[in-house]
């Protein structure tokens, strides 16, 4: 994503790292680093609040309690920073360790950072599964949040060798707006093809068992295509010889946006739909996304 935020000119990618899913994500972002020039942030919390619901206020005064957590702490940061440098060696790469929650610590990072990076494991779950700092991150961070998801989130290319396109999900509404633009420019940077998937309706593709996924009325087709028409029209001006297809679908959203993650290279989608209100800050396919996804997932927020 670029920004013309001077402020934000050099800001570094910043990593959640916790040592579960970071290896993925690690690596991951310090391509990203390197191909954008860009400074790798590593950063990791210790939840000093979180062990006192465990050991209780007293026992964490006594020495190797917290000094076990550091130390814990320093050598996730240790590991993750060899691994960055094995990967990018020209990326300069700094760790920080934060006294907090993690959830909050990436959100206050996110701030001024060019992206957030966190990782998560498996190709499904529930909230508990992927845990509250992932969902925090995704609904309240600032800018960009990439969830590293996927057997092989790095991959570009398929086995024939053709790149795997980025996937975009456009509604119409703000939020979508803006995953667009980001979308073309990721697209641009990577020289992978984009693919913008809207769906006429949030309804989920049960909605309309029995009816083919296309759309079929004519009018509702012919208004999809014009809004999609009106969405890639800026992108298409700025990056002319971009390759850019179309899929327009009656319902499923969240269904369709699944299945392209499949076999893209990164699915870019707004952090609140069309049908999102205030105190919605993650939509319902952002928020299945960062949970079923079979690829990495850019969830942006509009920068204030």
């Amino acid at each position: 994503m670029t920004s013309h935020d001077p402020k934000l000119v050099s800001a570094p990618i910043v990593v959640g790292v916790d040592g579960t899913a970071g290896d993925l994500a690690v690596r991951w972002a310090a391509e990203t680093a390197a191909r954008r020039k860009r400074r790798l942030l590593l950063v990791h919390a210790v939840n000093v609040a979180a062990a006192a619901a465990v050991f209780g206020p007293y026992d964490l005064f006594v020495p190797p309690v917290t000094t076990a957590m550091r130390d814990t702490g320093a050598e996730l940061l240790a590991r993750a920073r060899e691994l960055a440098v094995s990967v990018a060696p020209e990326v300069e790469v700094e760790t920080e360790s934060v006294d907090g929650s993690p959830g909050k610590v990436l959100i206050d990072r996110s701030a001024t950072a060019h992206m957030t990076v966190l990782g998560a494991t498996g190709t499904g779950g529930t909230l508990a599964h992927l845990g509250s700092t992932l969902i925090a991150v995704a609904s309240h961070a600032a800018g960009t949040v990439v969830v590293v998801r996927g057997a092989n989130p790095t991959a570009t290319q398929d086995a024939s060798g053709q790149p795997l396109p980025v996937v975009v999900g456009v509604d119409g509404s703000e939020y979508g707006r803006a995953a667009v633009e980001v979308a073309f420019a990721e697209a641009a940077e990577r020289e992978a093809p984009l693919v913008a998937v809207h769906s006429w309706t949030d309804l989920p593709a049960e909605g309309f068992f029995g009816l083919p996924p296309g759309i079929e009325d004519r009018d509702i087709q012919e208004a999809a295509h014009q809004l999609l028409a009106e969405q890639m029209a800026g992108g298409r001006e700025k990056y002319p010889d971009l390759e850019v297809t179309t899929r327009t679908y009656l319902s499923g959203p969240r269904k369709h946006l699944r299945e392209w993650s499949e076999r893209a290279q990164l699915v870019v989608t707004g952090s609140r739909g069309r049908g999102g209100f205030r105190g919605l800050l993650l939509g319902s396919t952002s928020n299945d996304l960062v949970q079923n996804a079979h690829c990495p997932v850019m969830v942006v927020h509009p920068r204030k």
